[in-house]
């Protein structure tokens, strides 16, 4: 049975990752997109978080905020899977022993679940605190854990490039 280091040294080989890999073009082109979509992604996640915490638009329904703001995030998460994926593609090798790699994987996941807790528990009765200025408690801890979770992601997308 082949290992997972087997796997993304299989994939490290492939045409298309030494293509990616080697353009002083590409690979450049493909990080842009992917800083630009966590971007969308995250800062449209956060104003939900945030909005949770009442700490903006407060005033505001909670479903009316999560309305015009997640196909936004979900167009801005499914671009930036994408992206990532071109990158880890292009670098899988080094990417399987990168601990800040392992890290970002790690809250990716979390940061998933995260979400489905939150939709599958507390917002079942959105209807009884939507519009107040103060959501229940586990609304507000699920957006700390979303935000906390958010900014490891990034911080350590950010330092794979020092673990290489």
């Amino acid at each position: 049975m082949p290992s997972i280091l087997h796997l993304c040294q299989w994939l490290n080989d492939l045409r298309l990752s030494t293509t990616i890999r080697e353009s002083p073009v590409i690979f450049p082109v493909i990080e842009t997109i992917h800083v630009v979509s966590i971007t969308l992604a995250v800062g449209t996640i956060a104003i939900v978080d945030l909005r949770l915490l009442g700490l903006v638009l407060a005033k505001e329904k909670v479903t009316h905020v999560m309305s015009q703001i997640e196909p936004l995030a979900l167009w801005g998460f499914a671009v930036m899977f994408a992206s990532g994926a071109l990158l880890f593609l292009s670098e899988a090798e080094k990417c399987y022993q990168n601990p800040a790699f392992r890290l970002k994987l790690m809250s990716l996941a979390l940061a998933g679940i995260n979400p489905l807790i939150f939709y599958a528990t507390v917002y079942r009765r959105v209807d009884d605190w939507d519009s107040d200025e103060t959501t229940p408690w586990q609304a507000r801890i699920a957006a700390l854990v979303s935000l906390t979770l958010w900014a490891v992601i990034i911080v350590s997308g950010r330092a794979i490039a020092y673990f290489n």
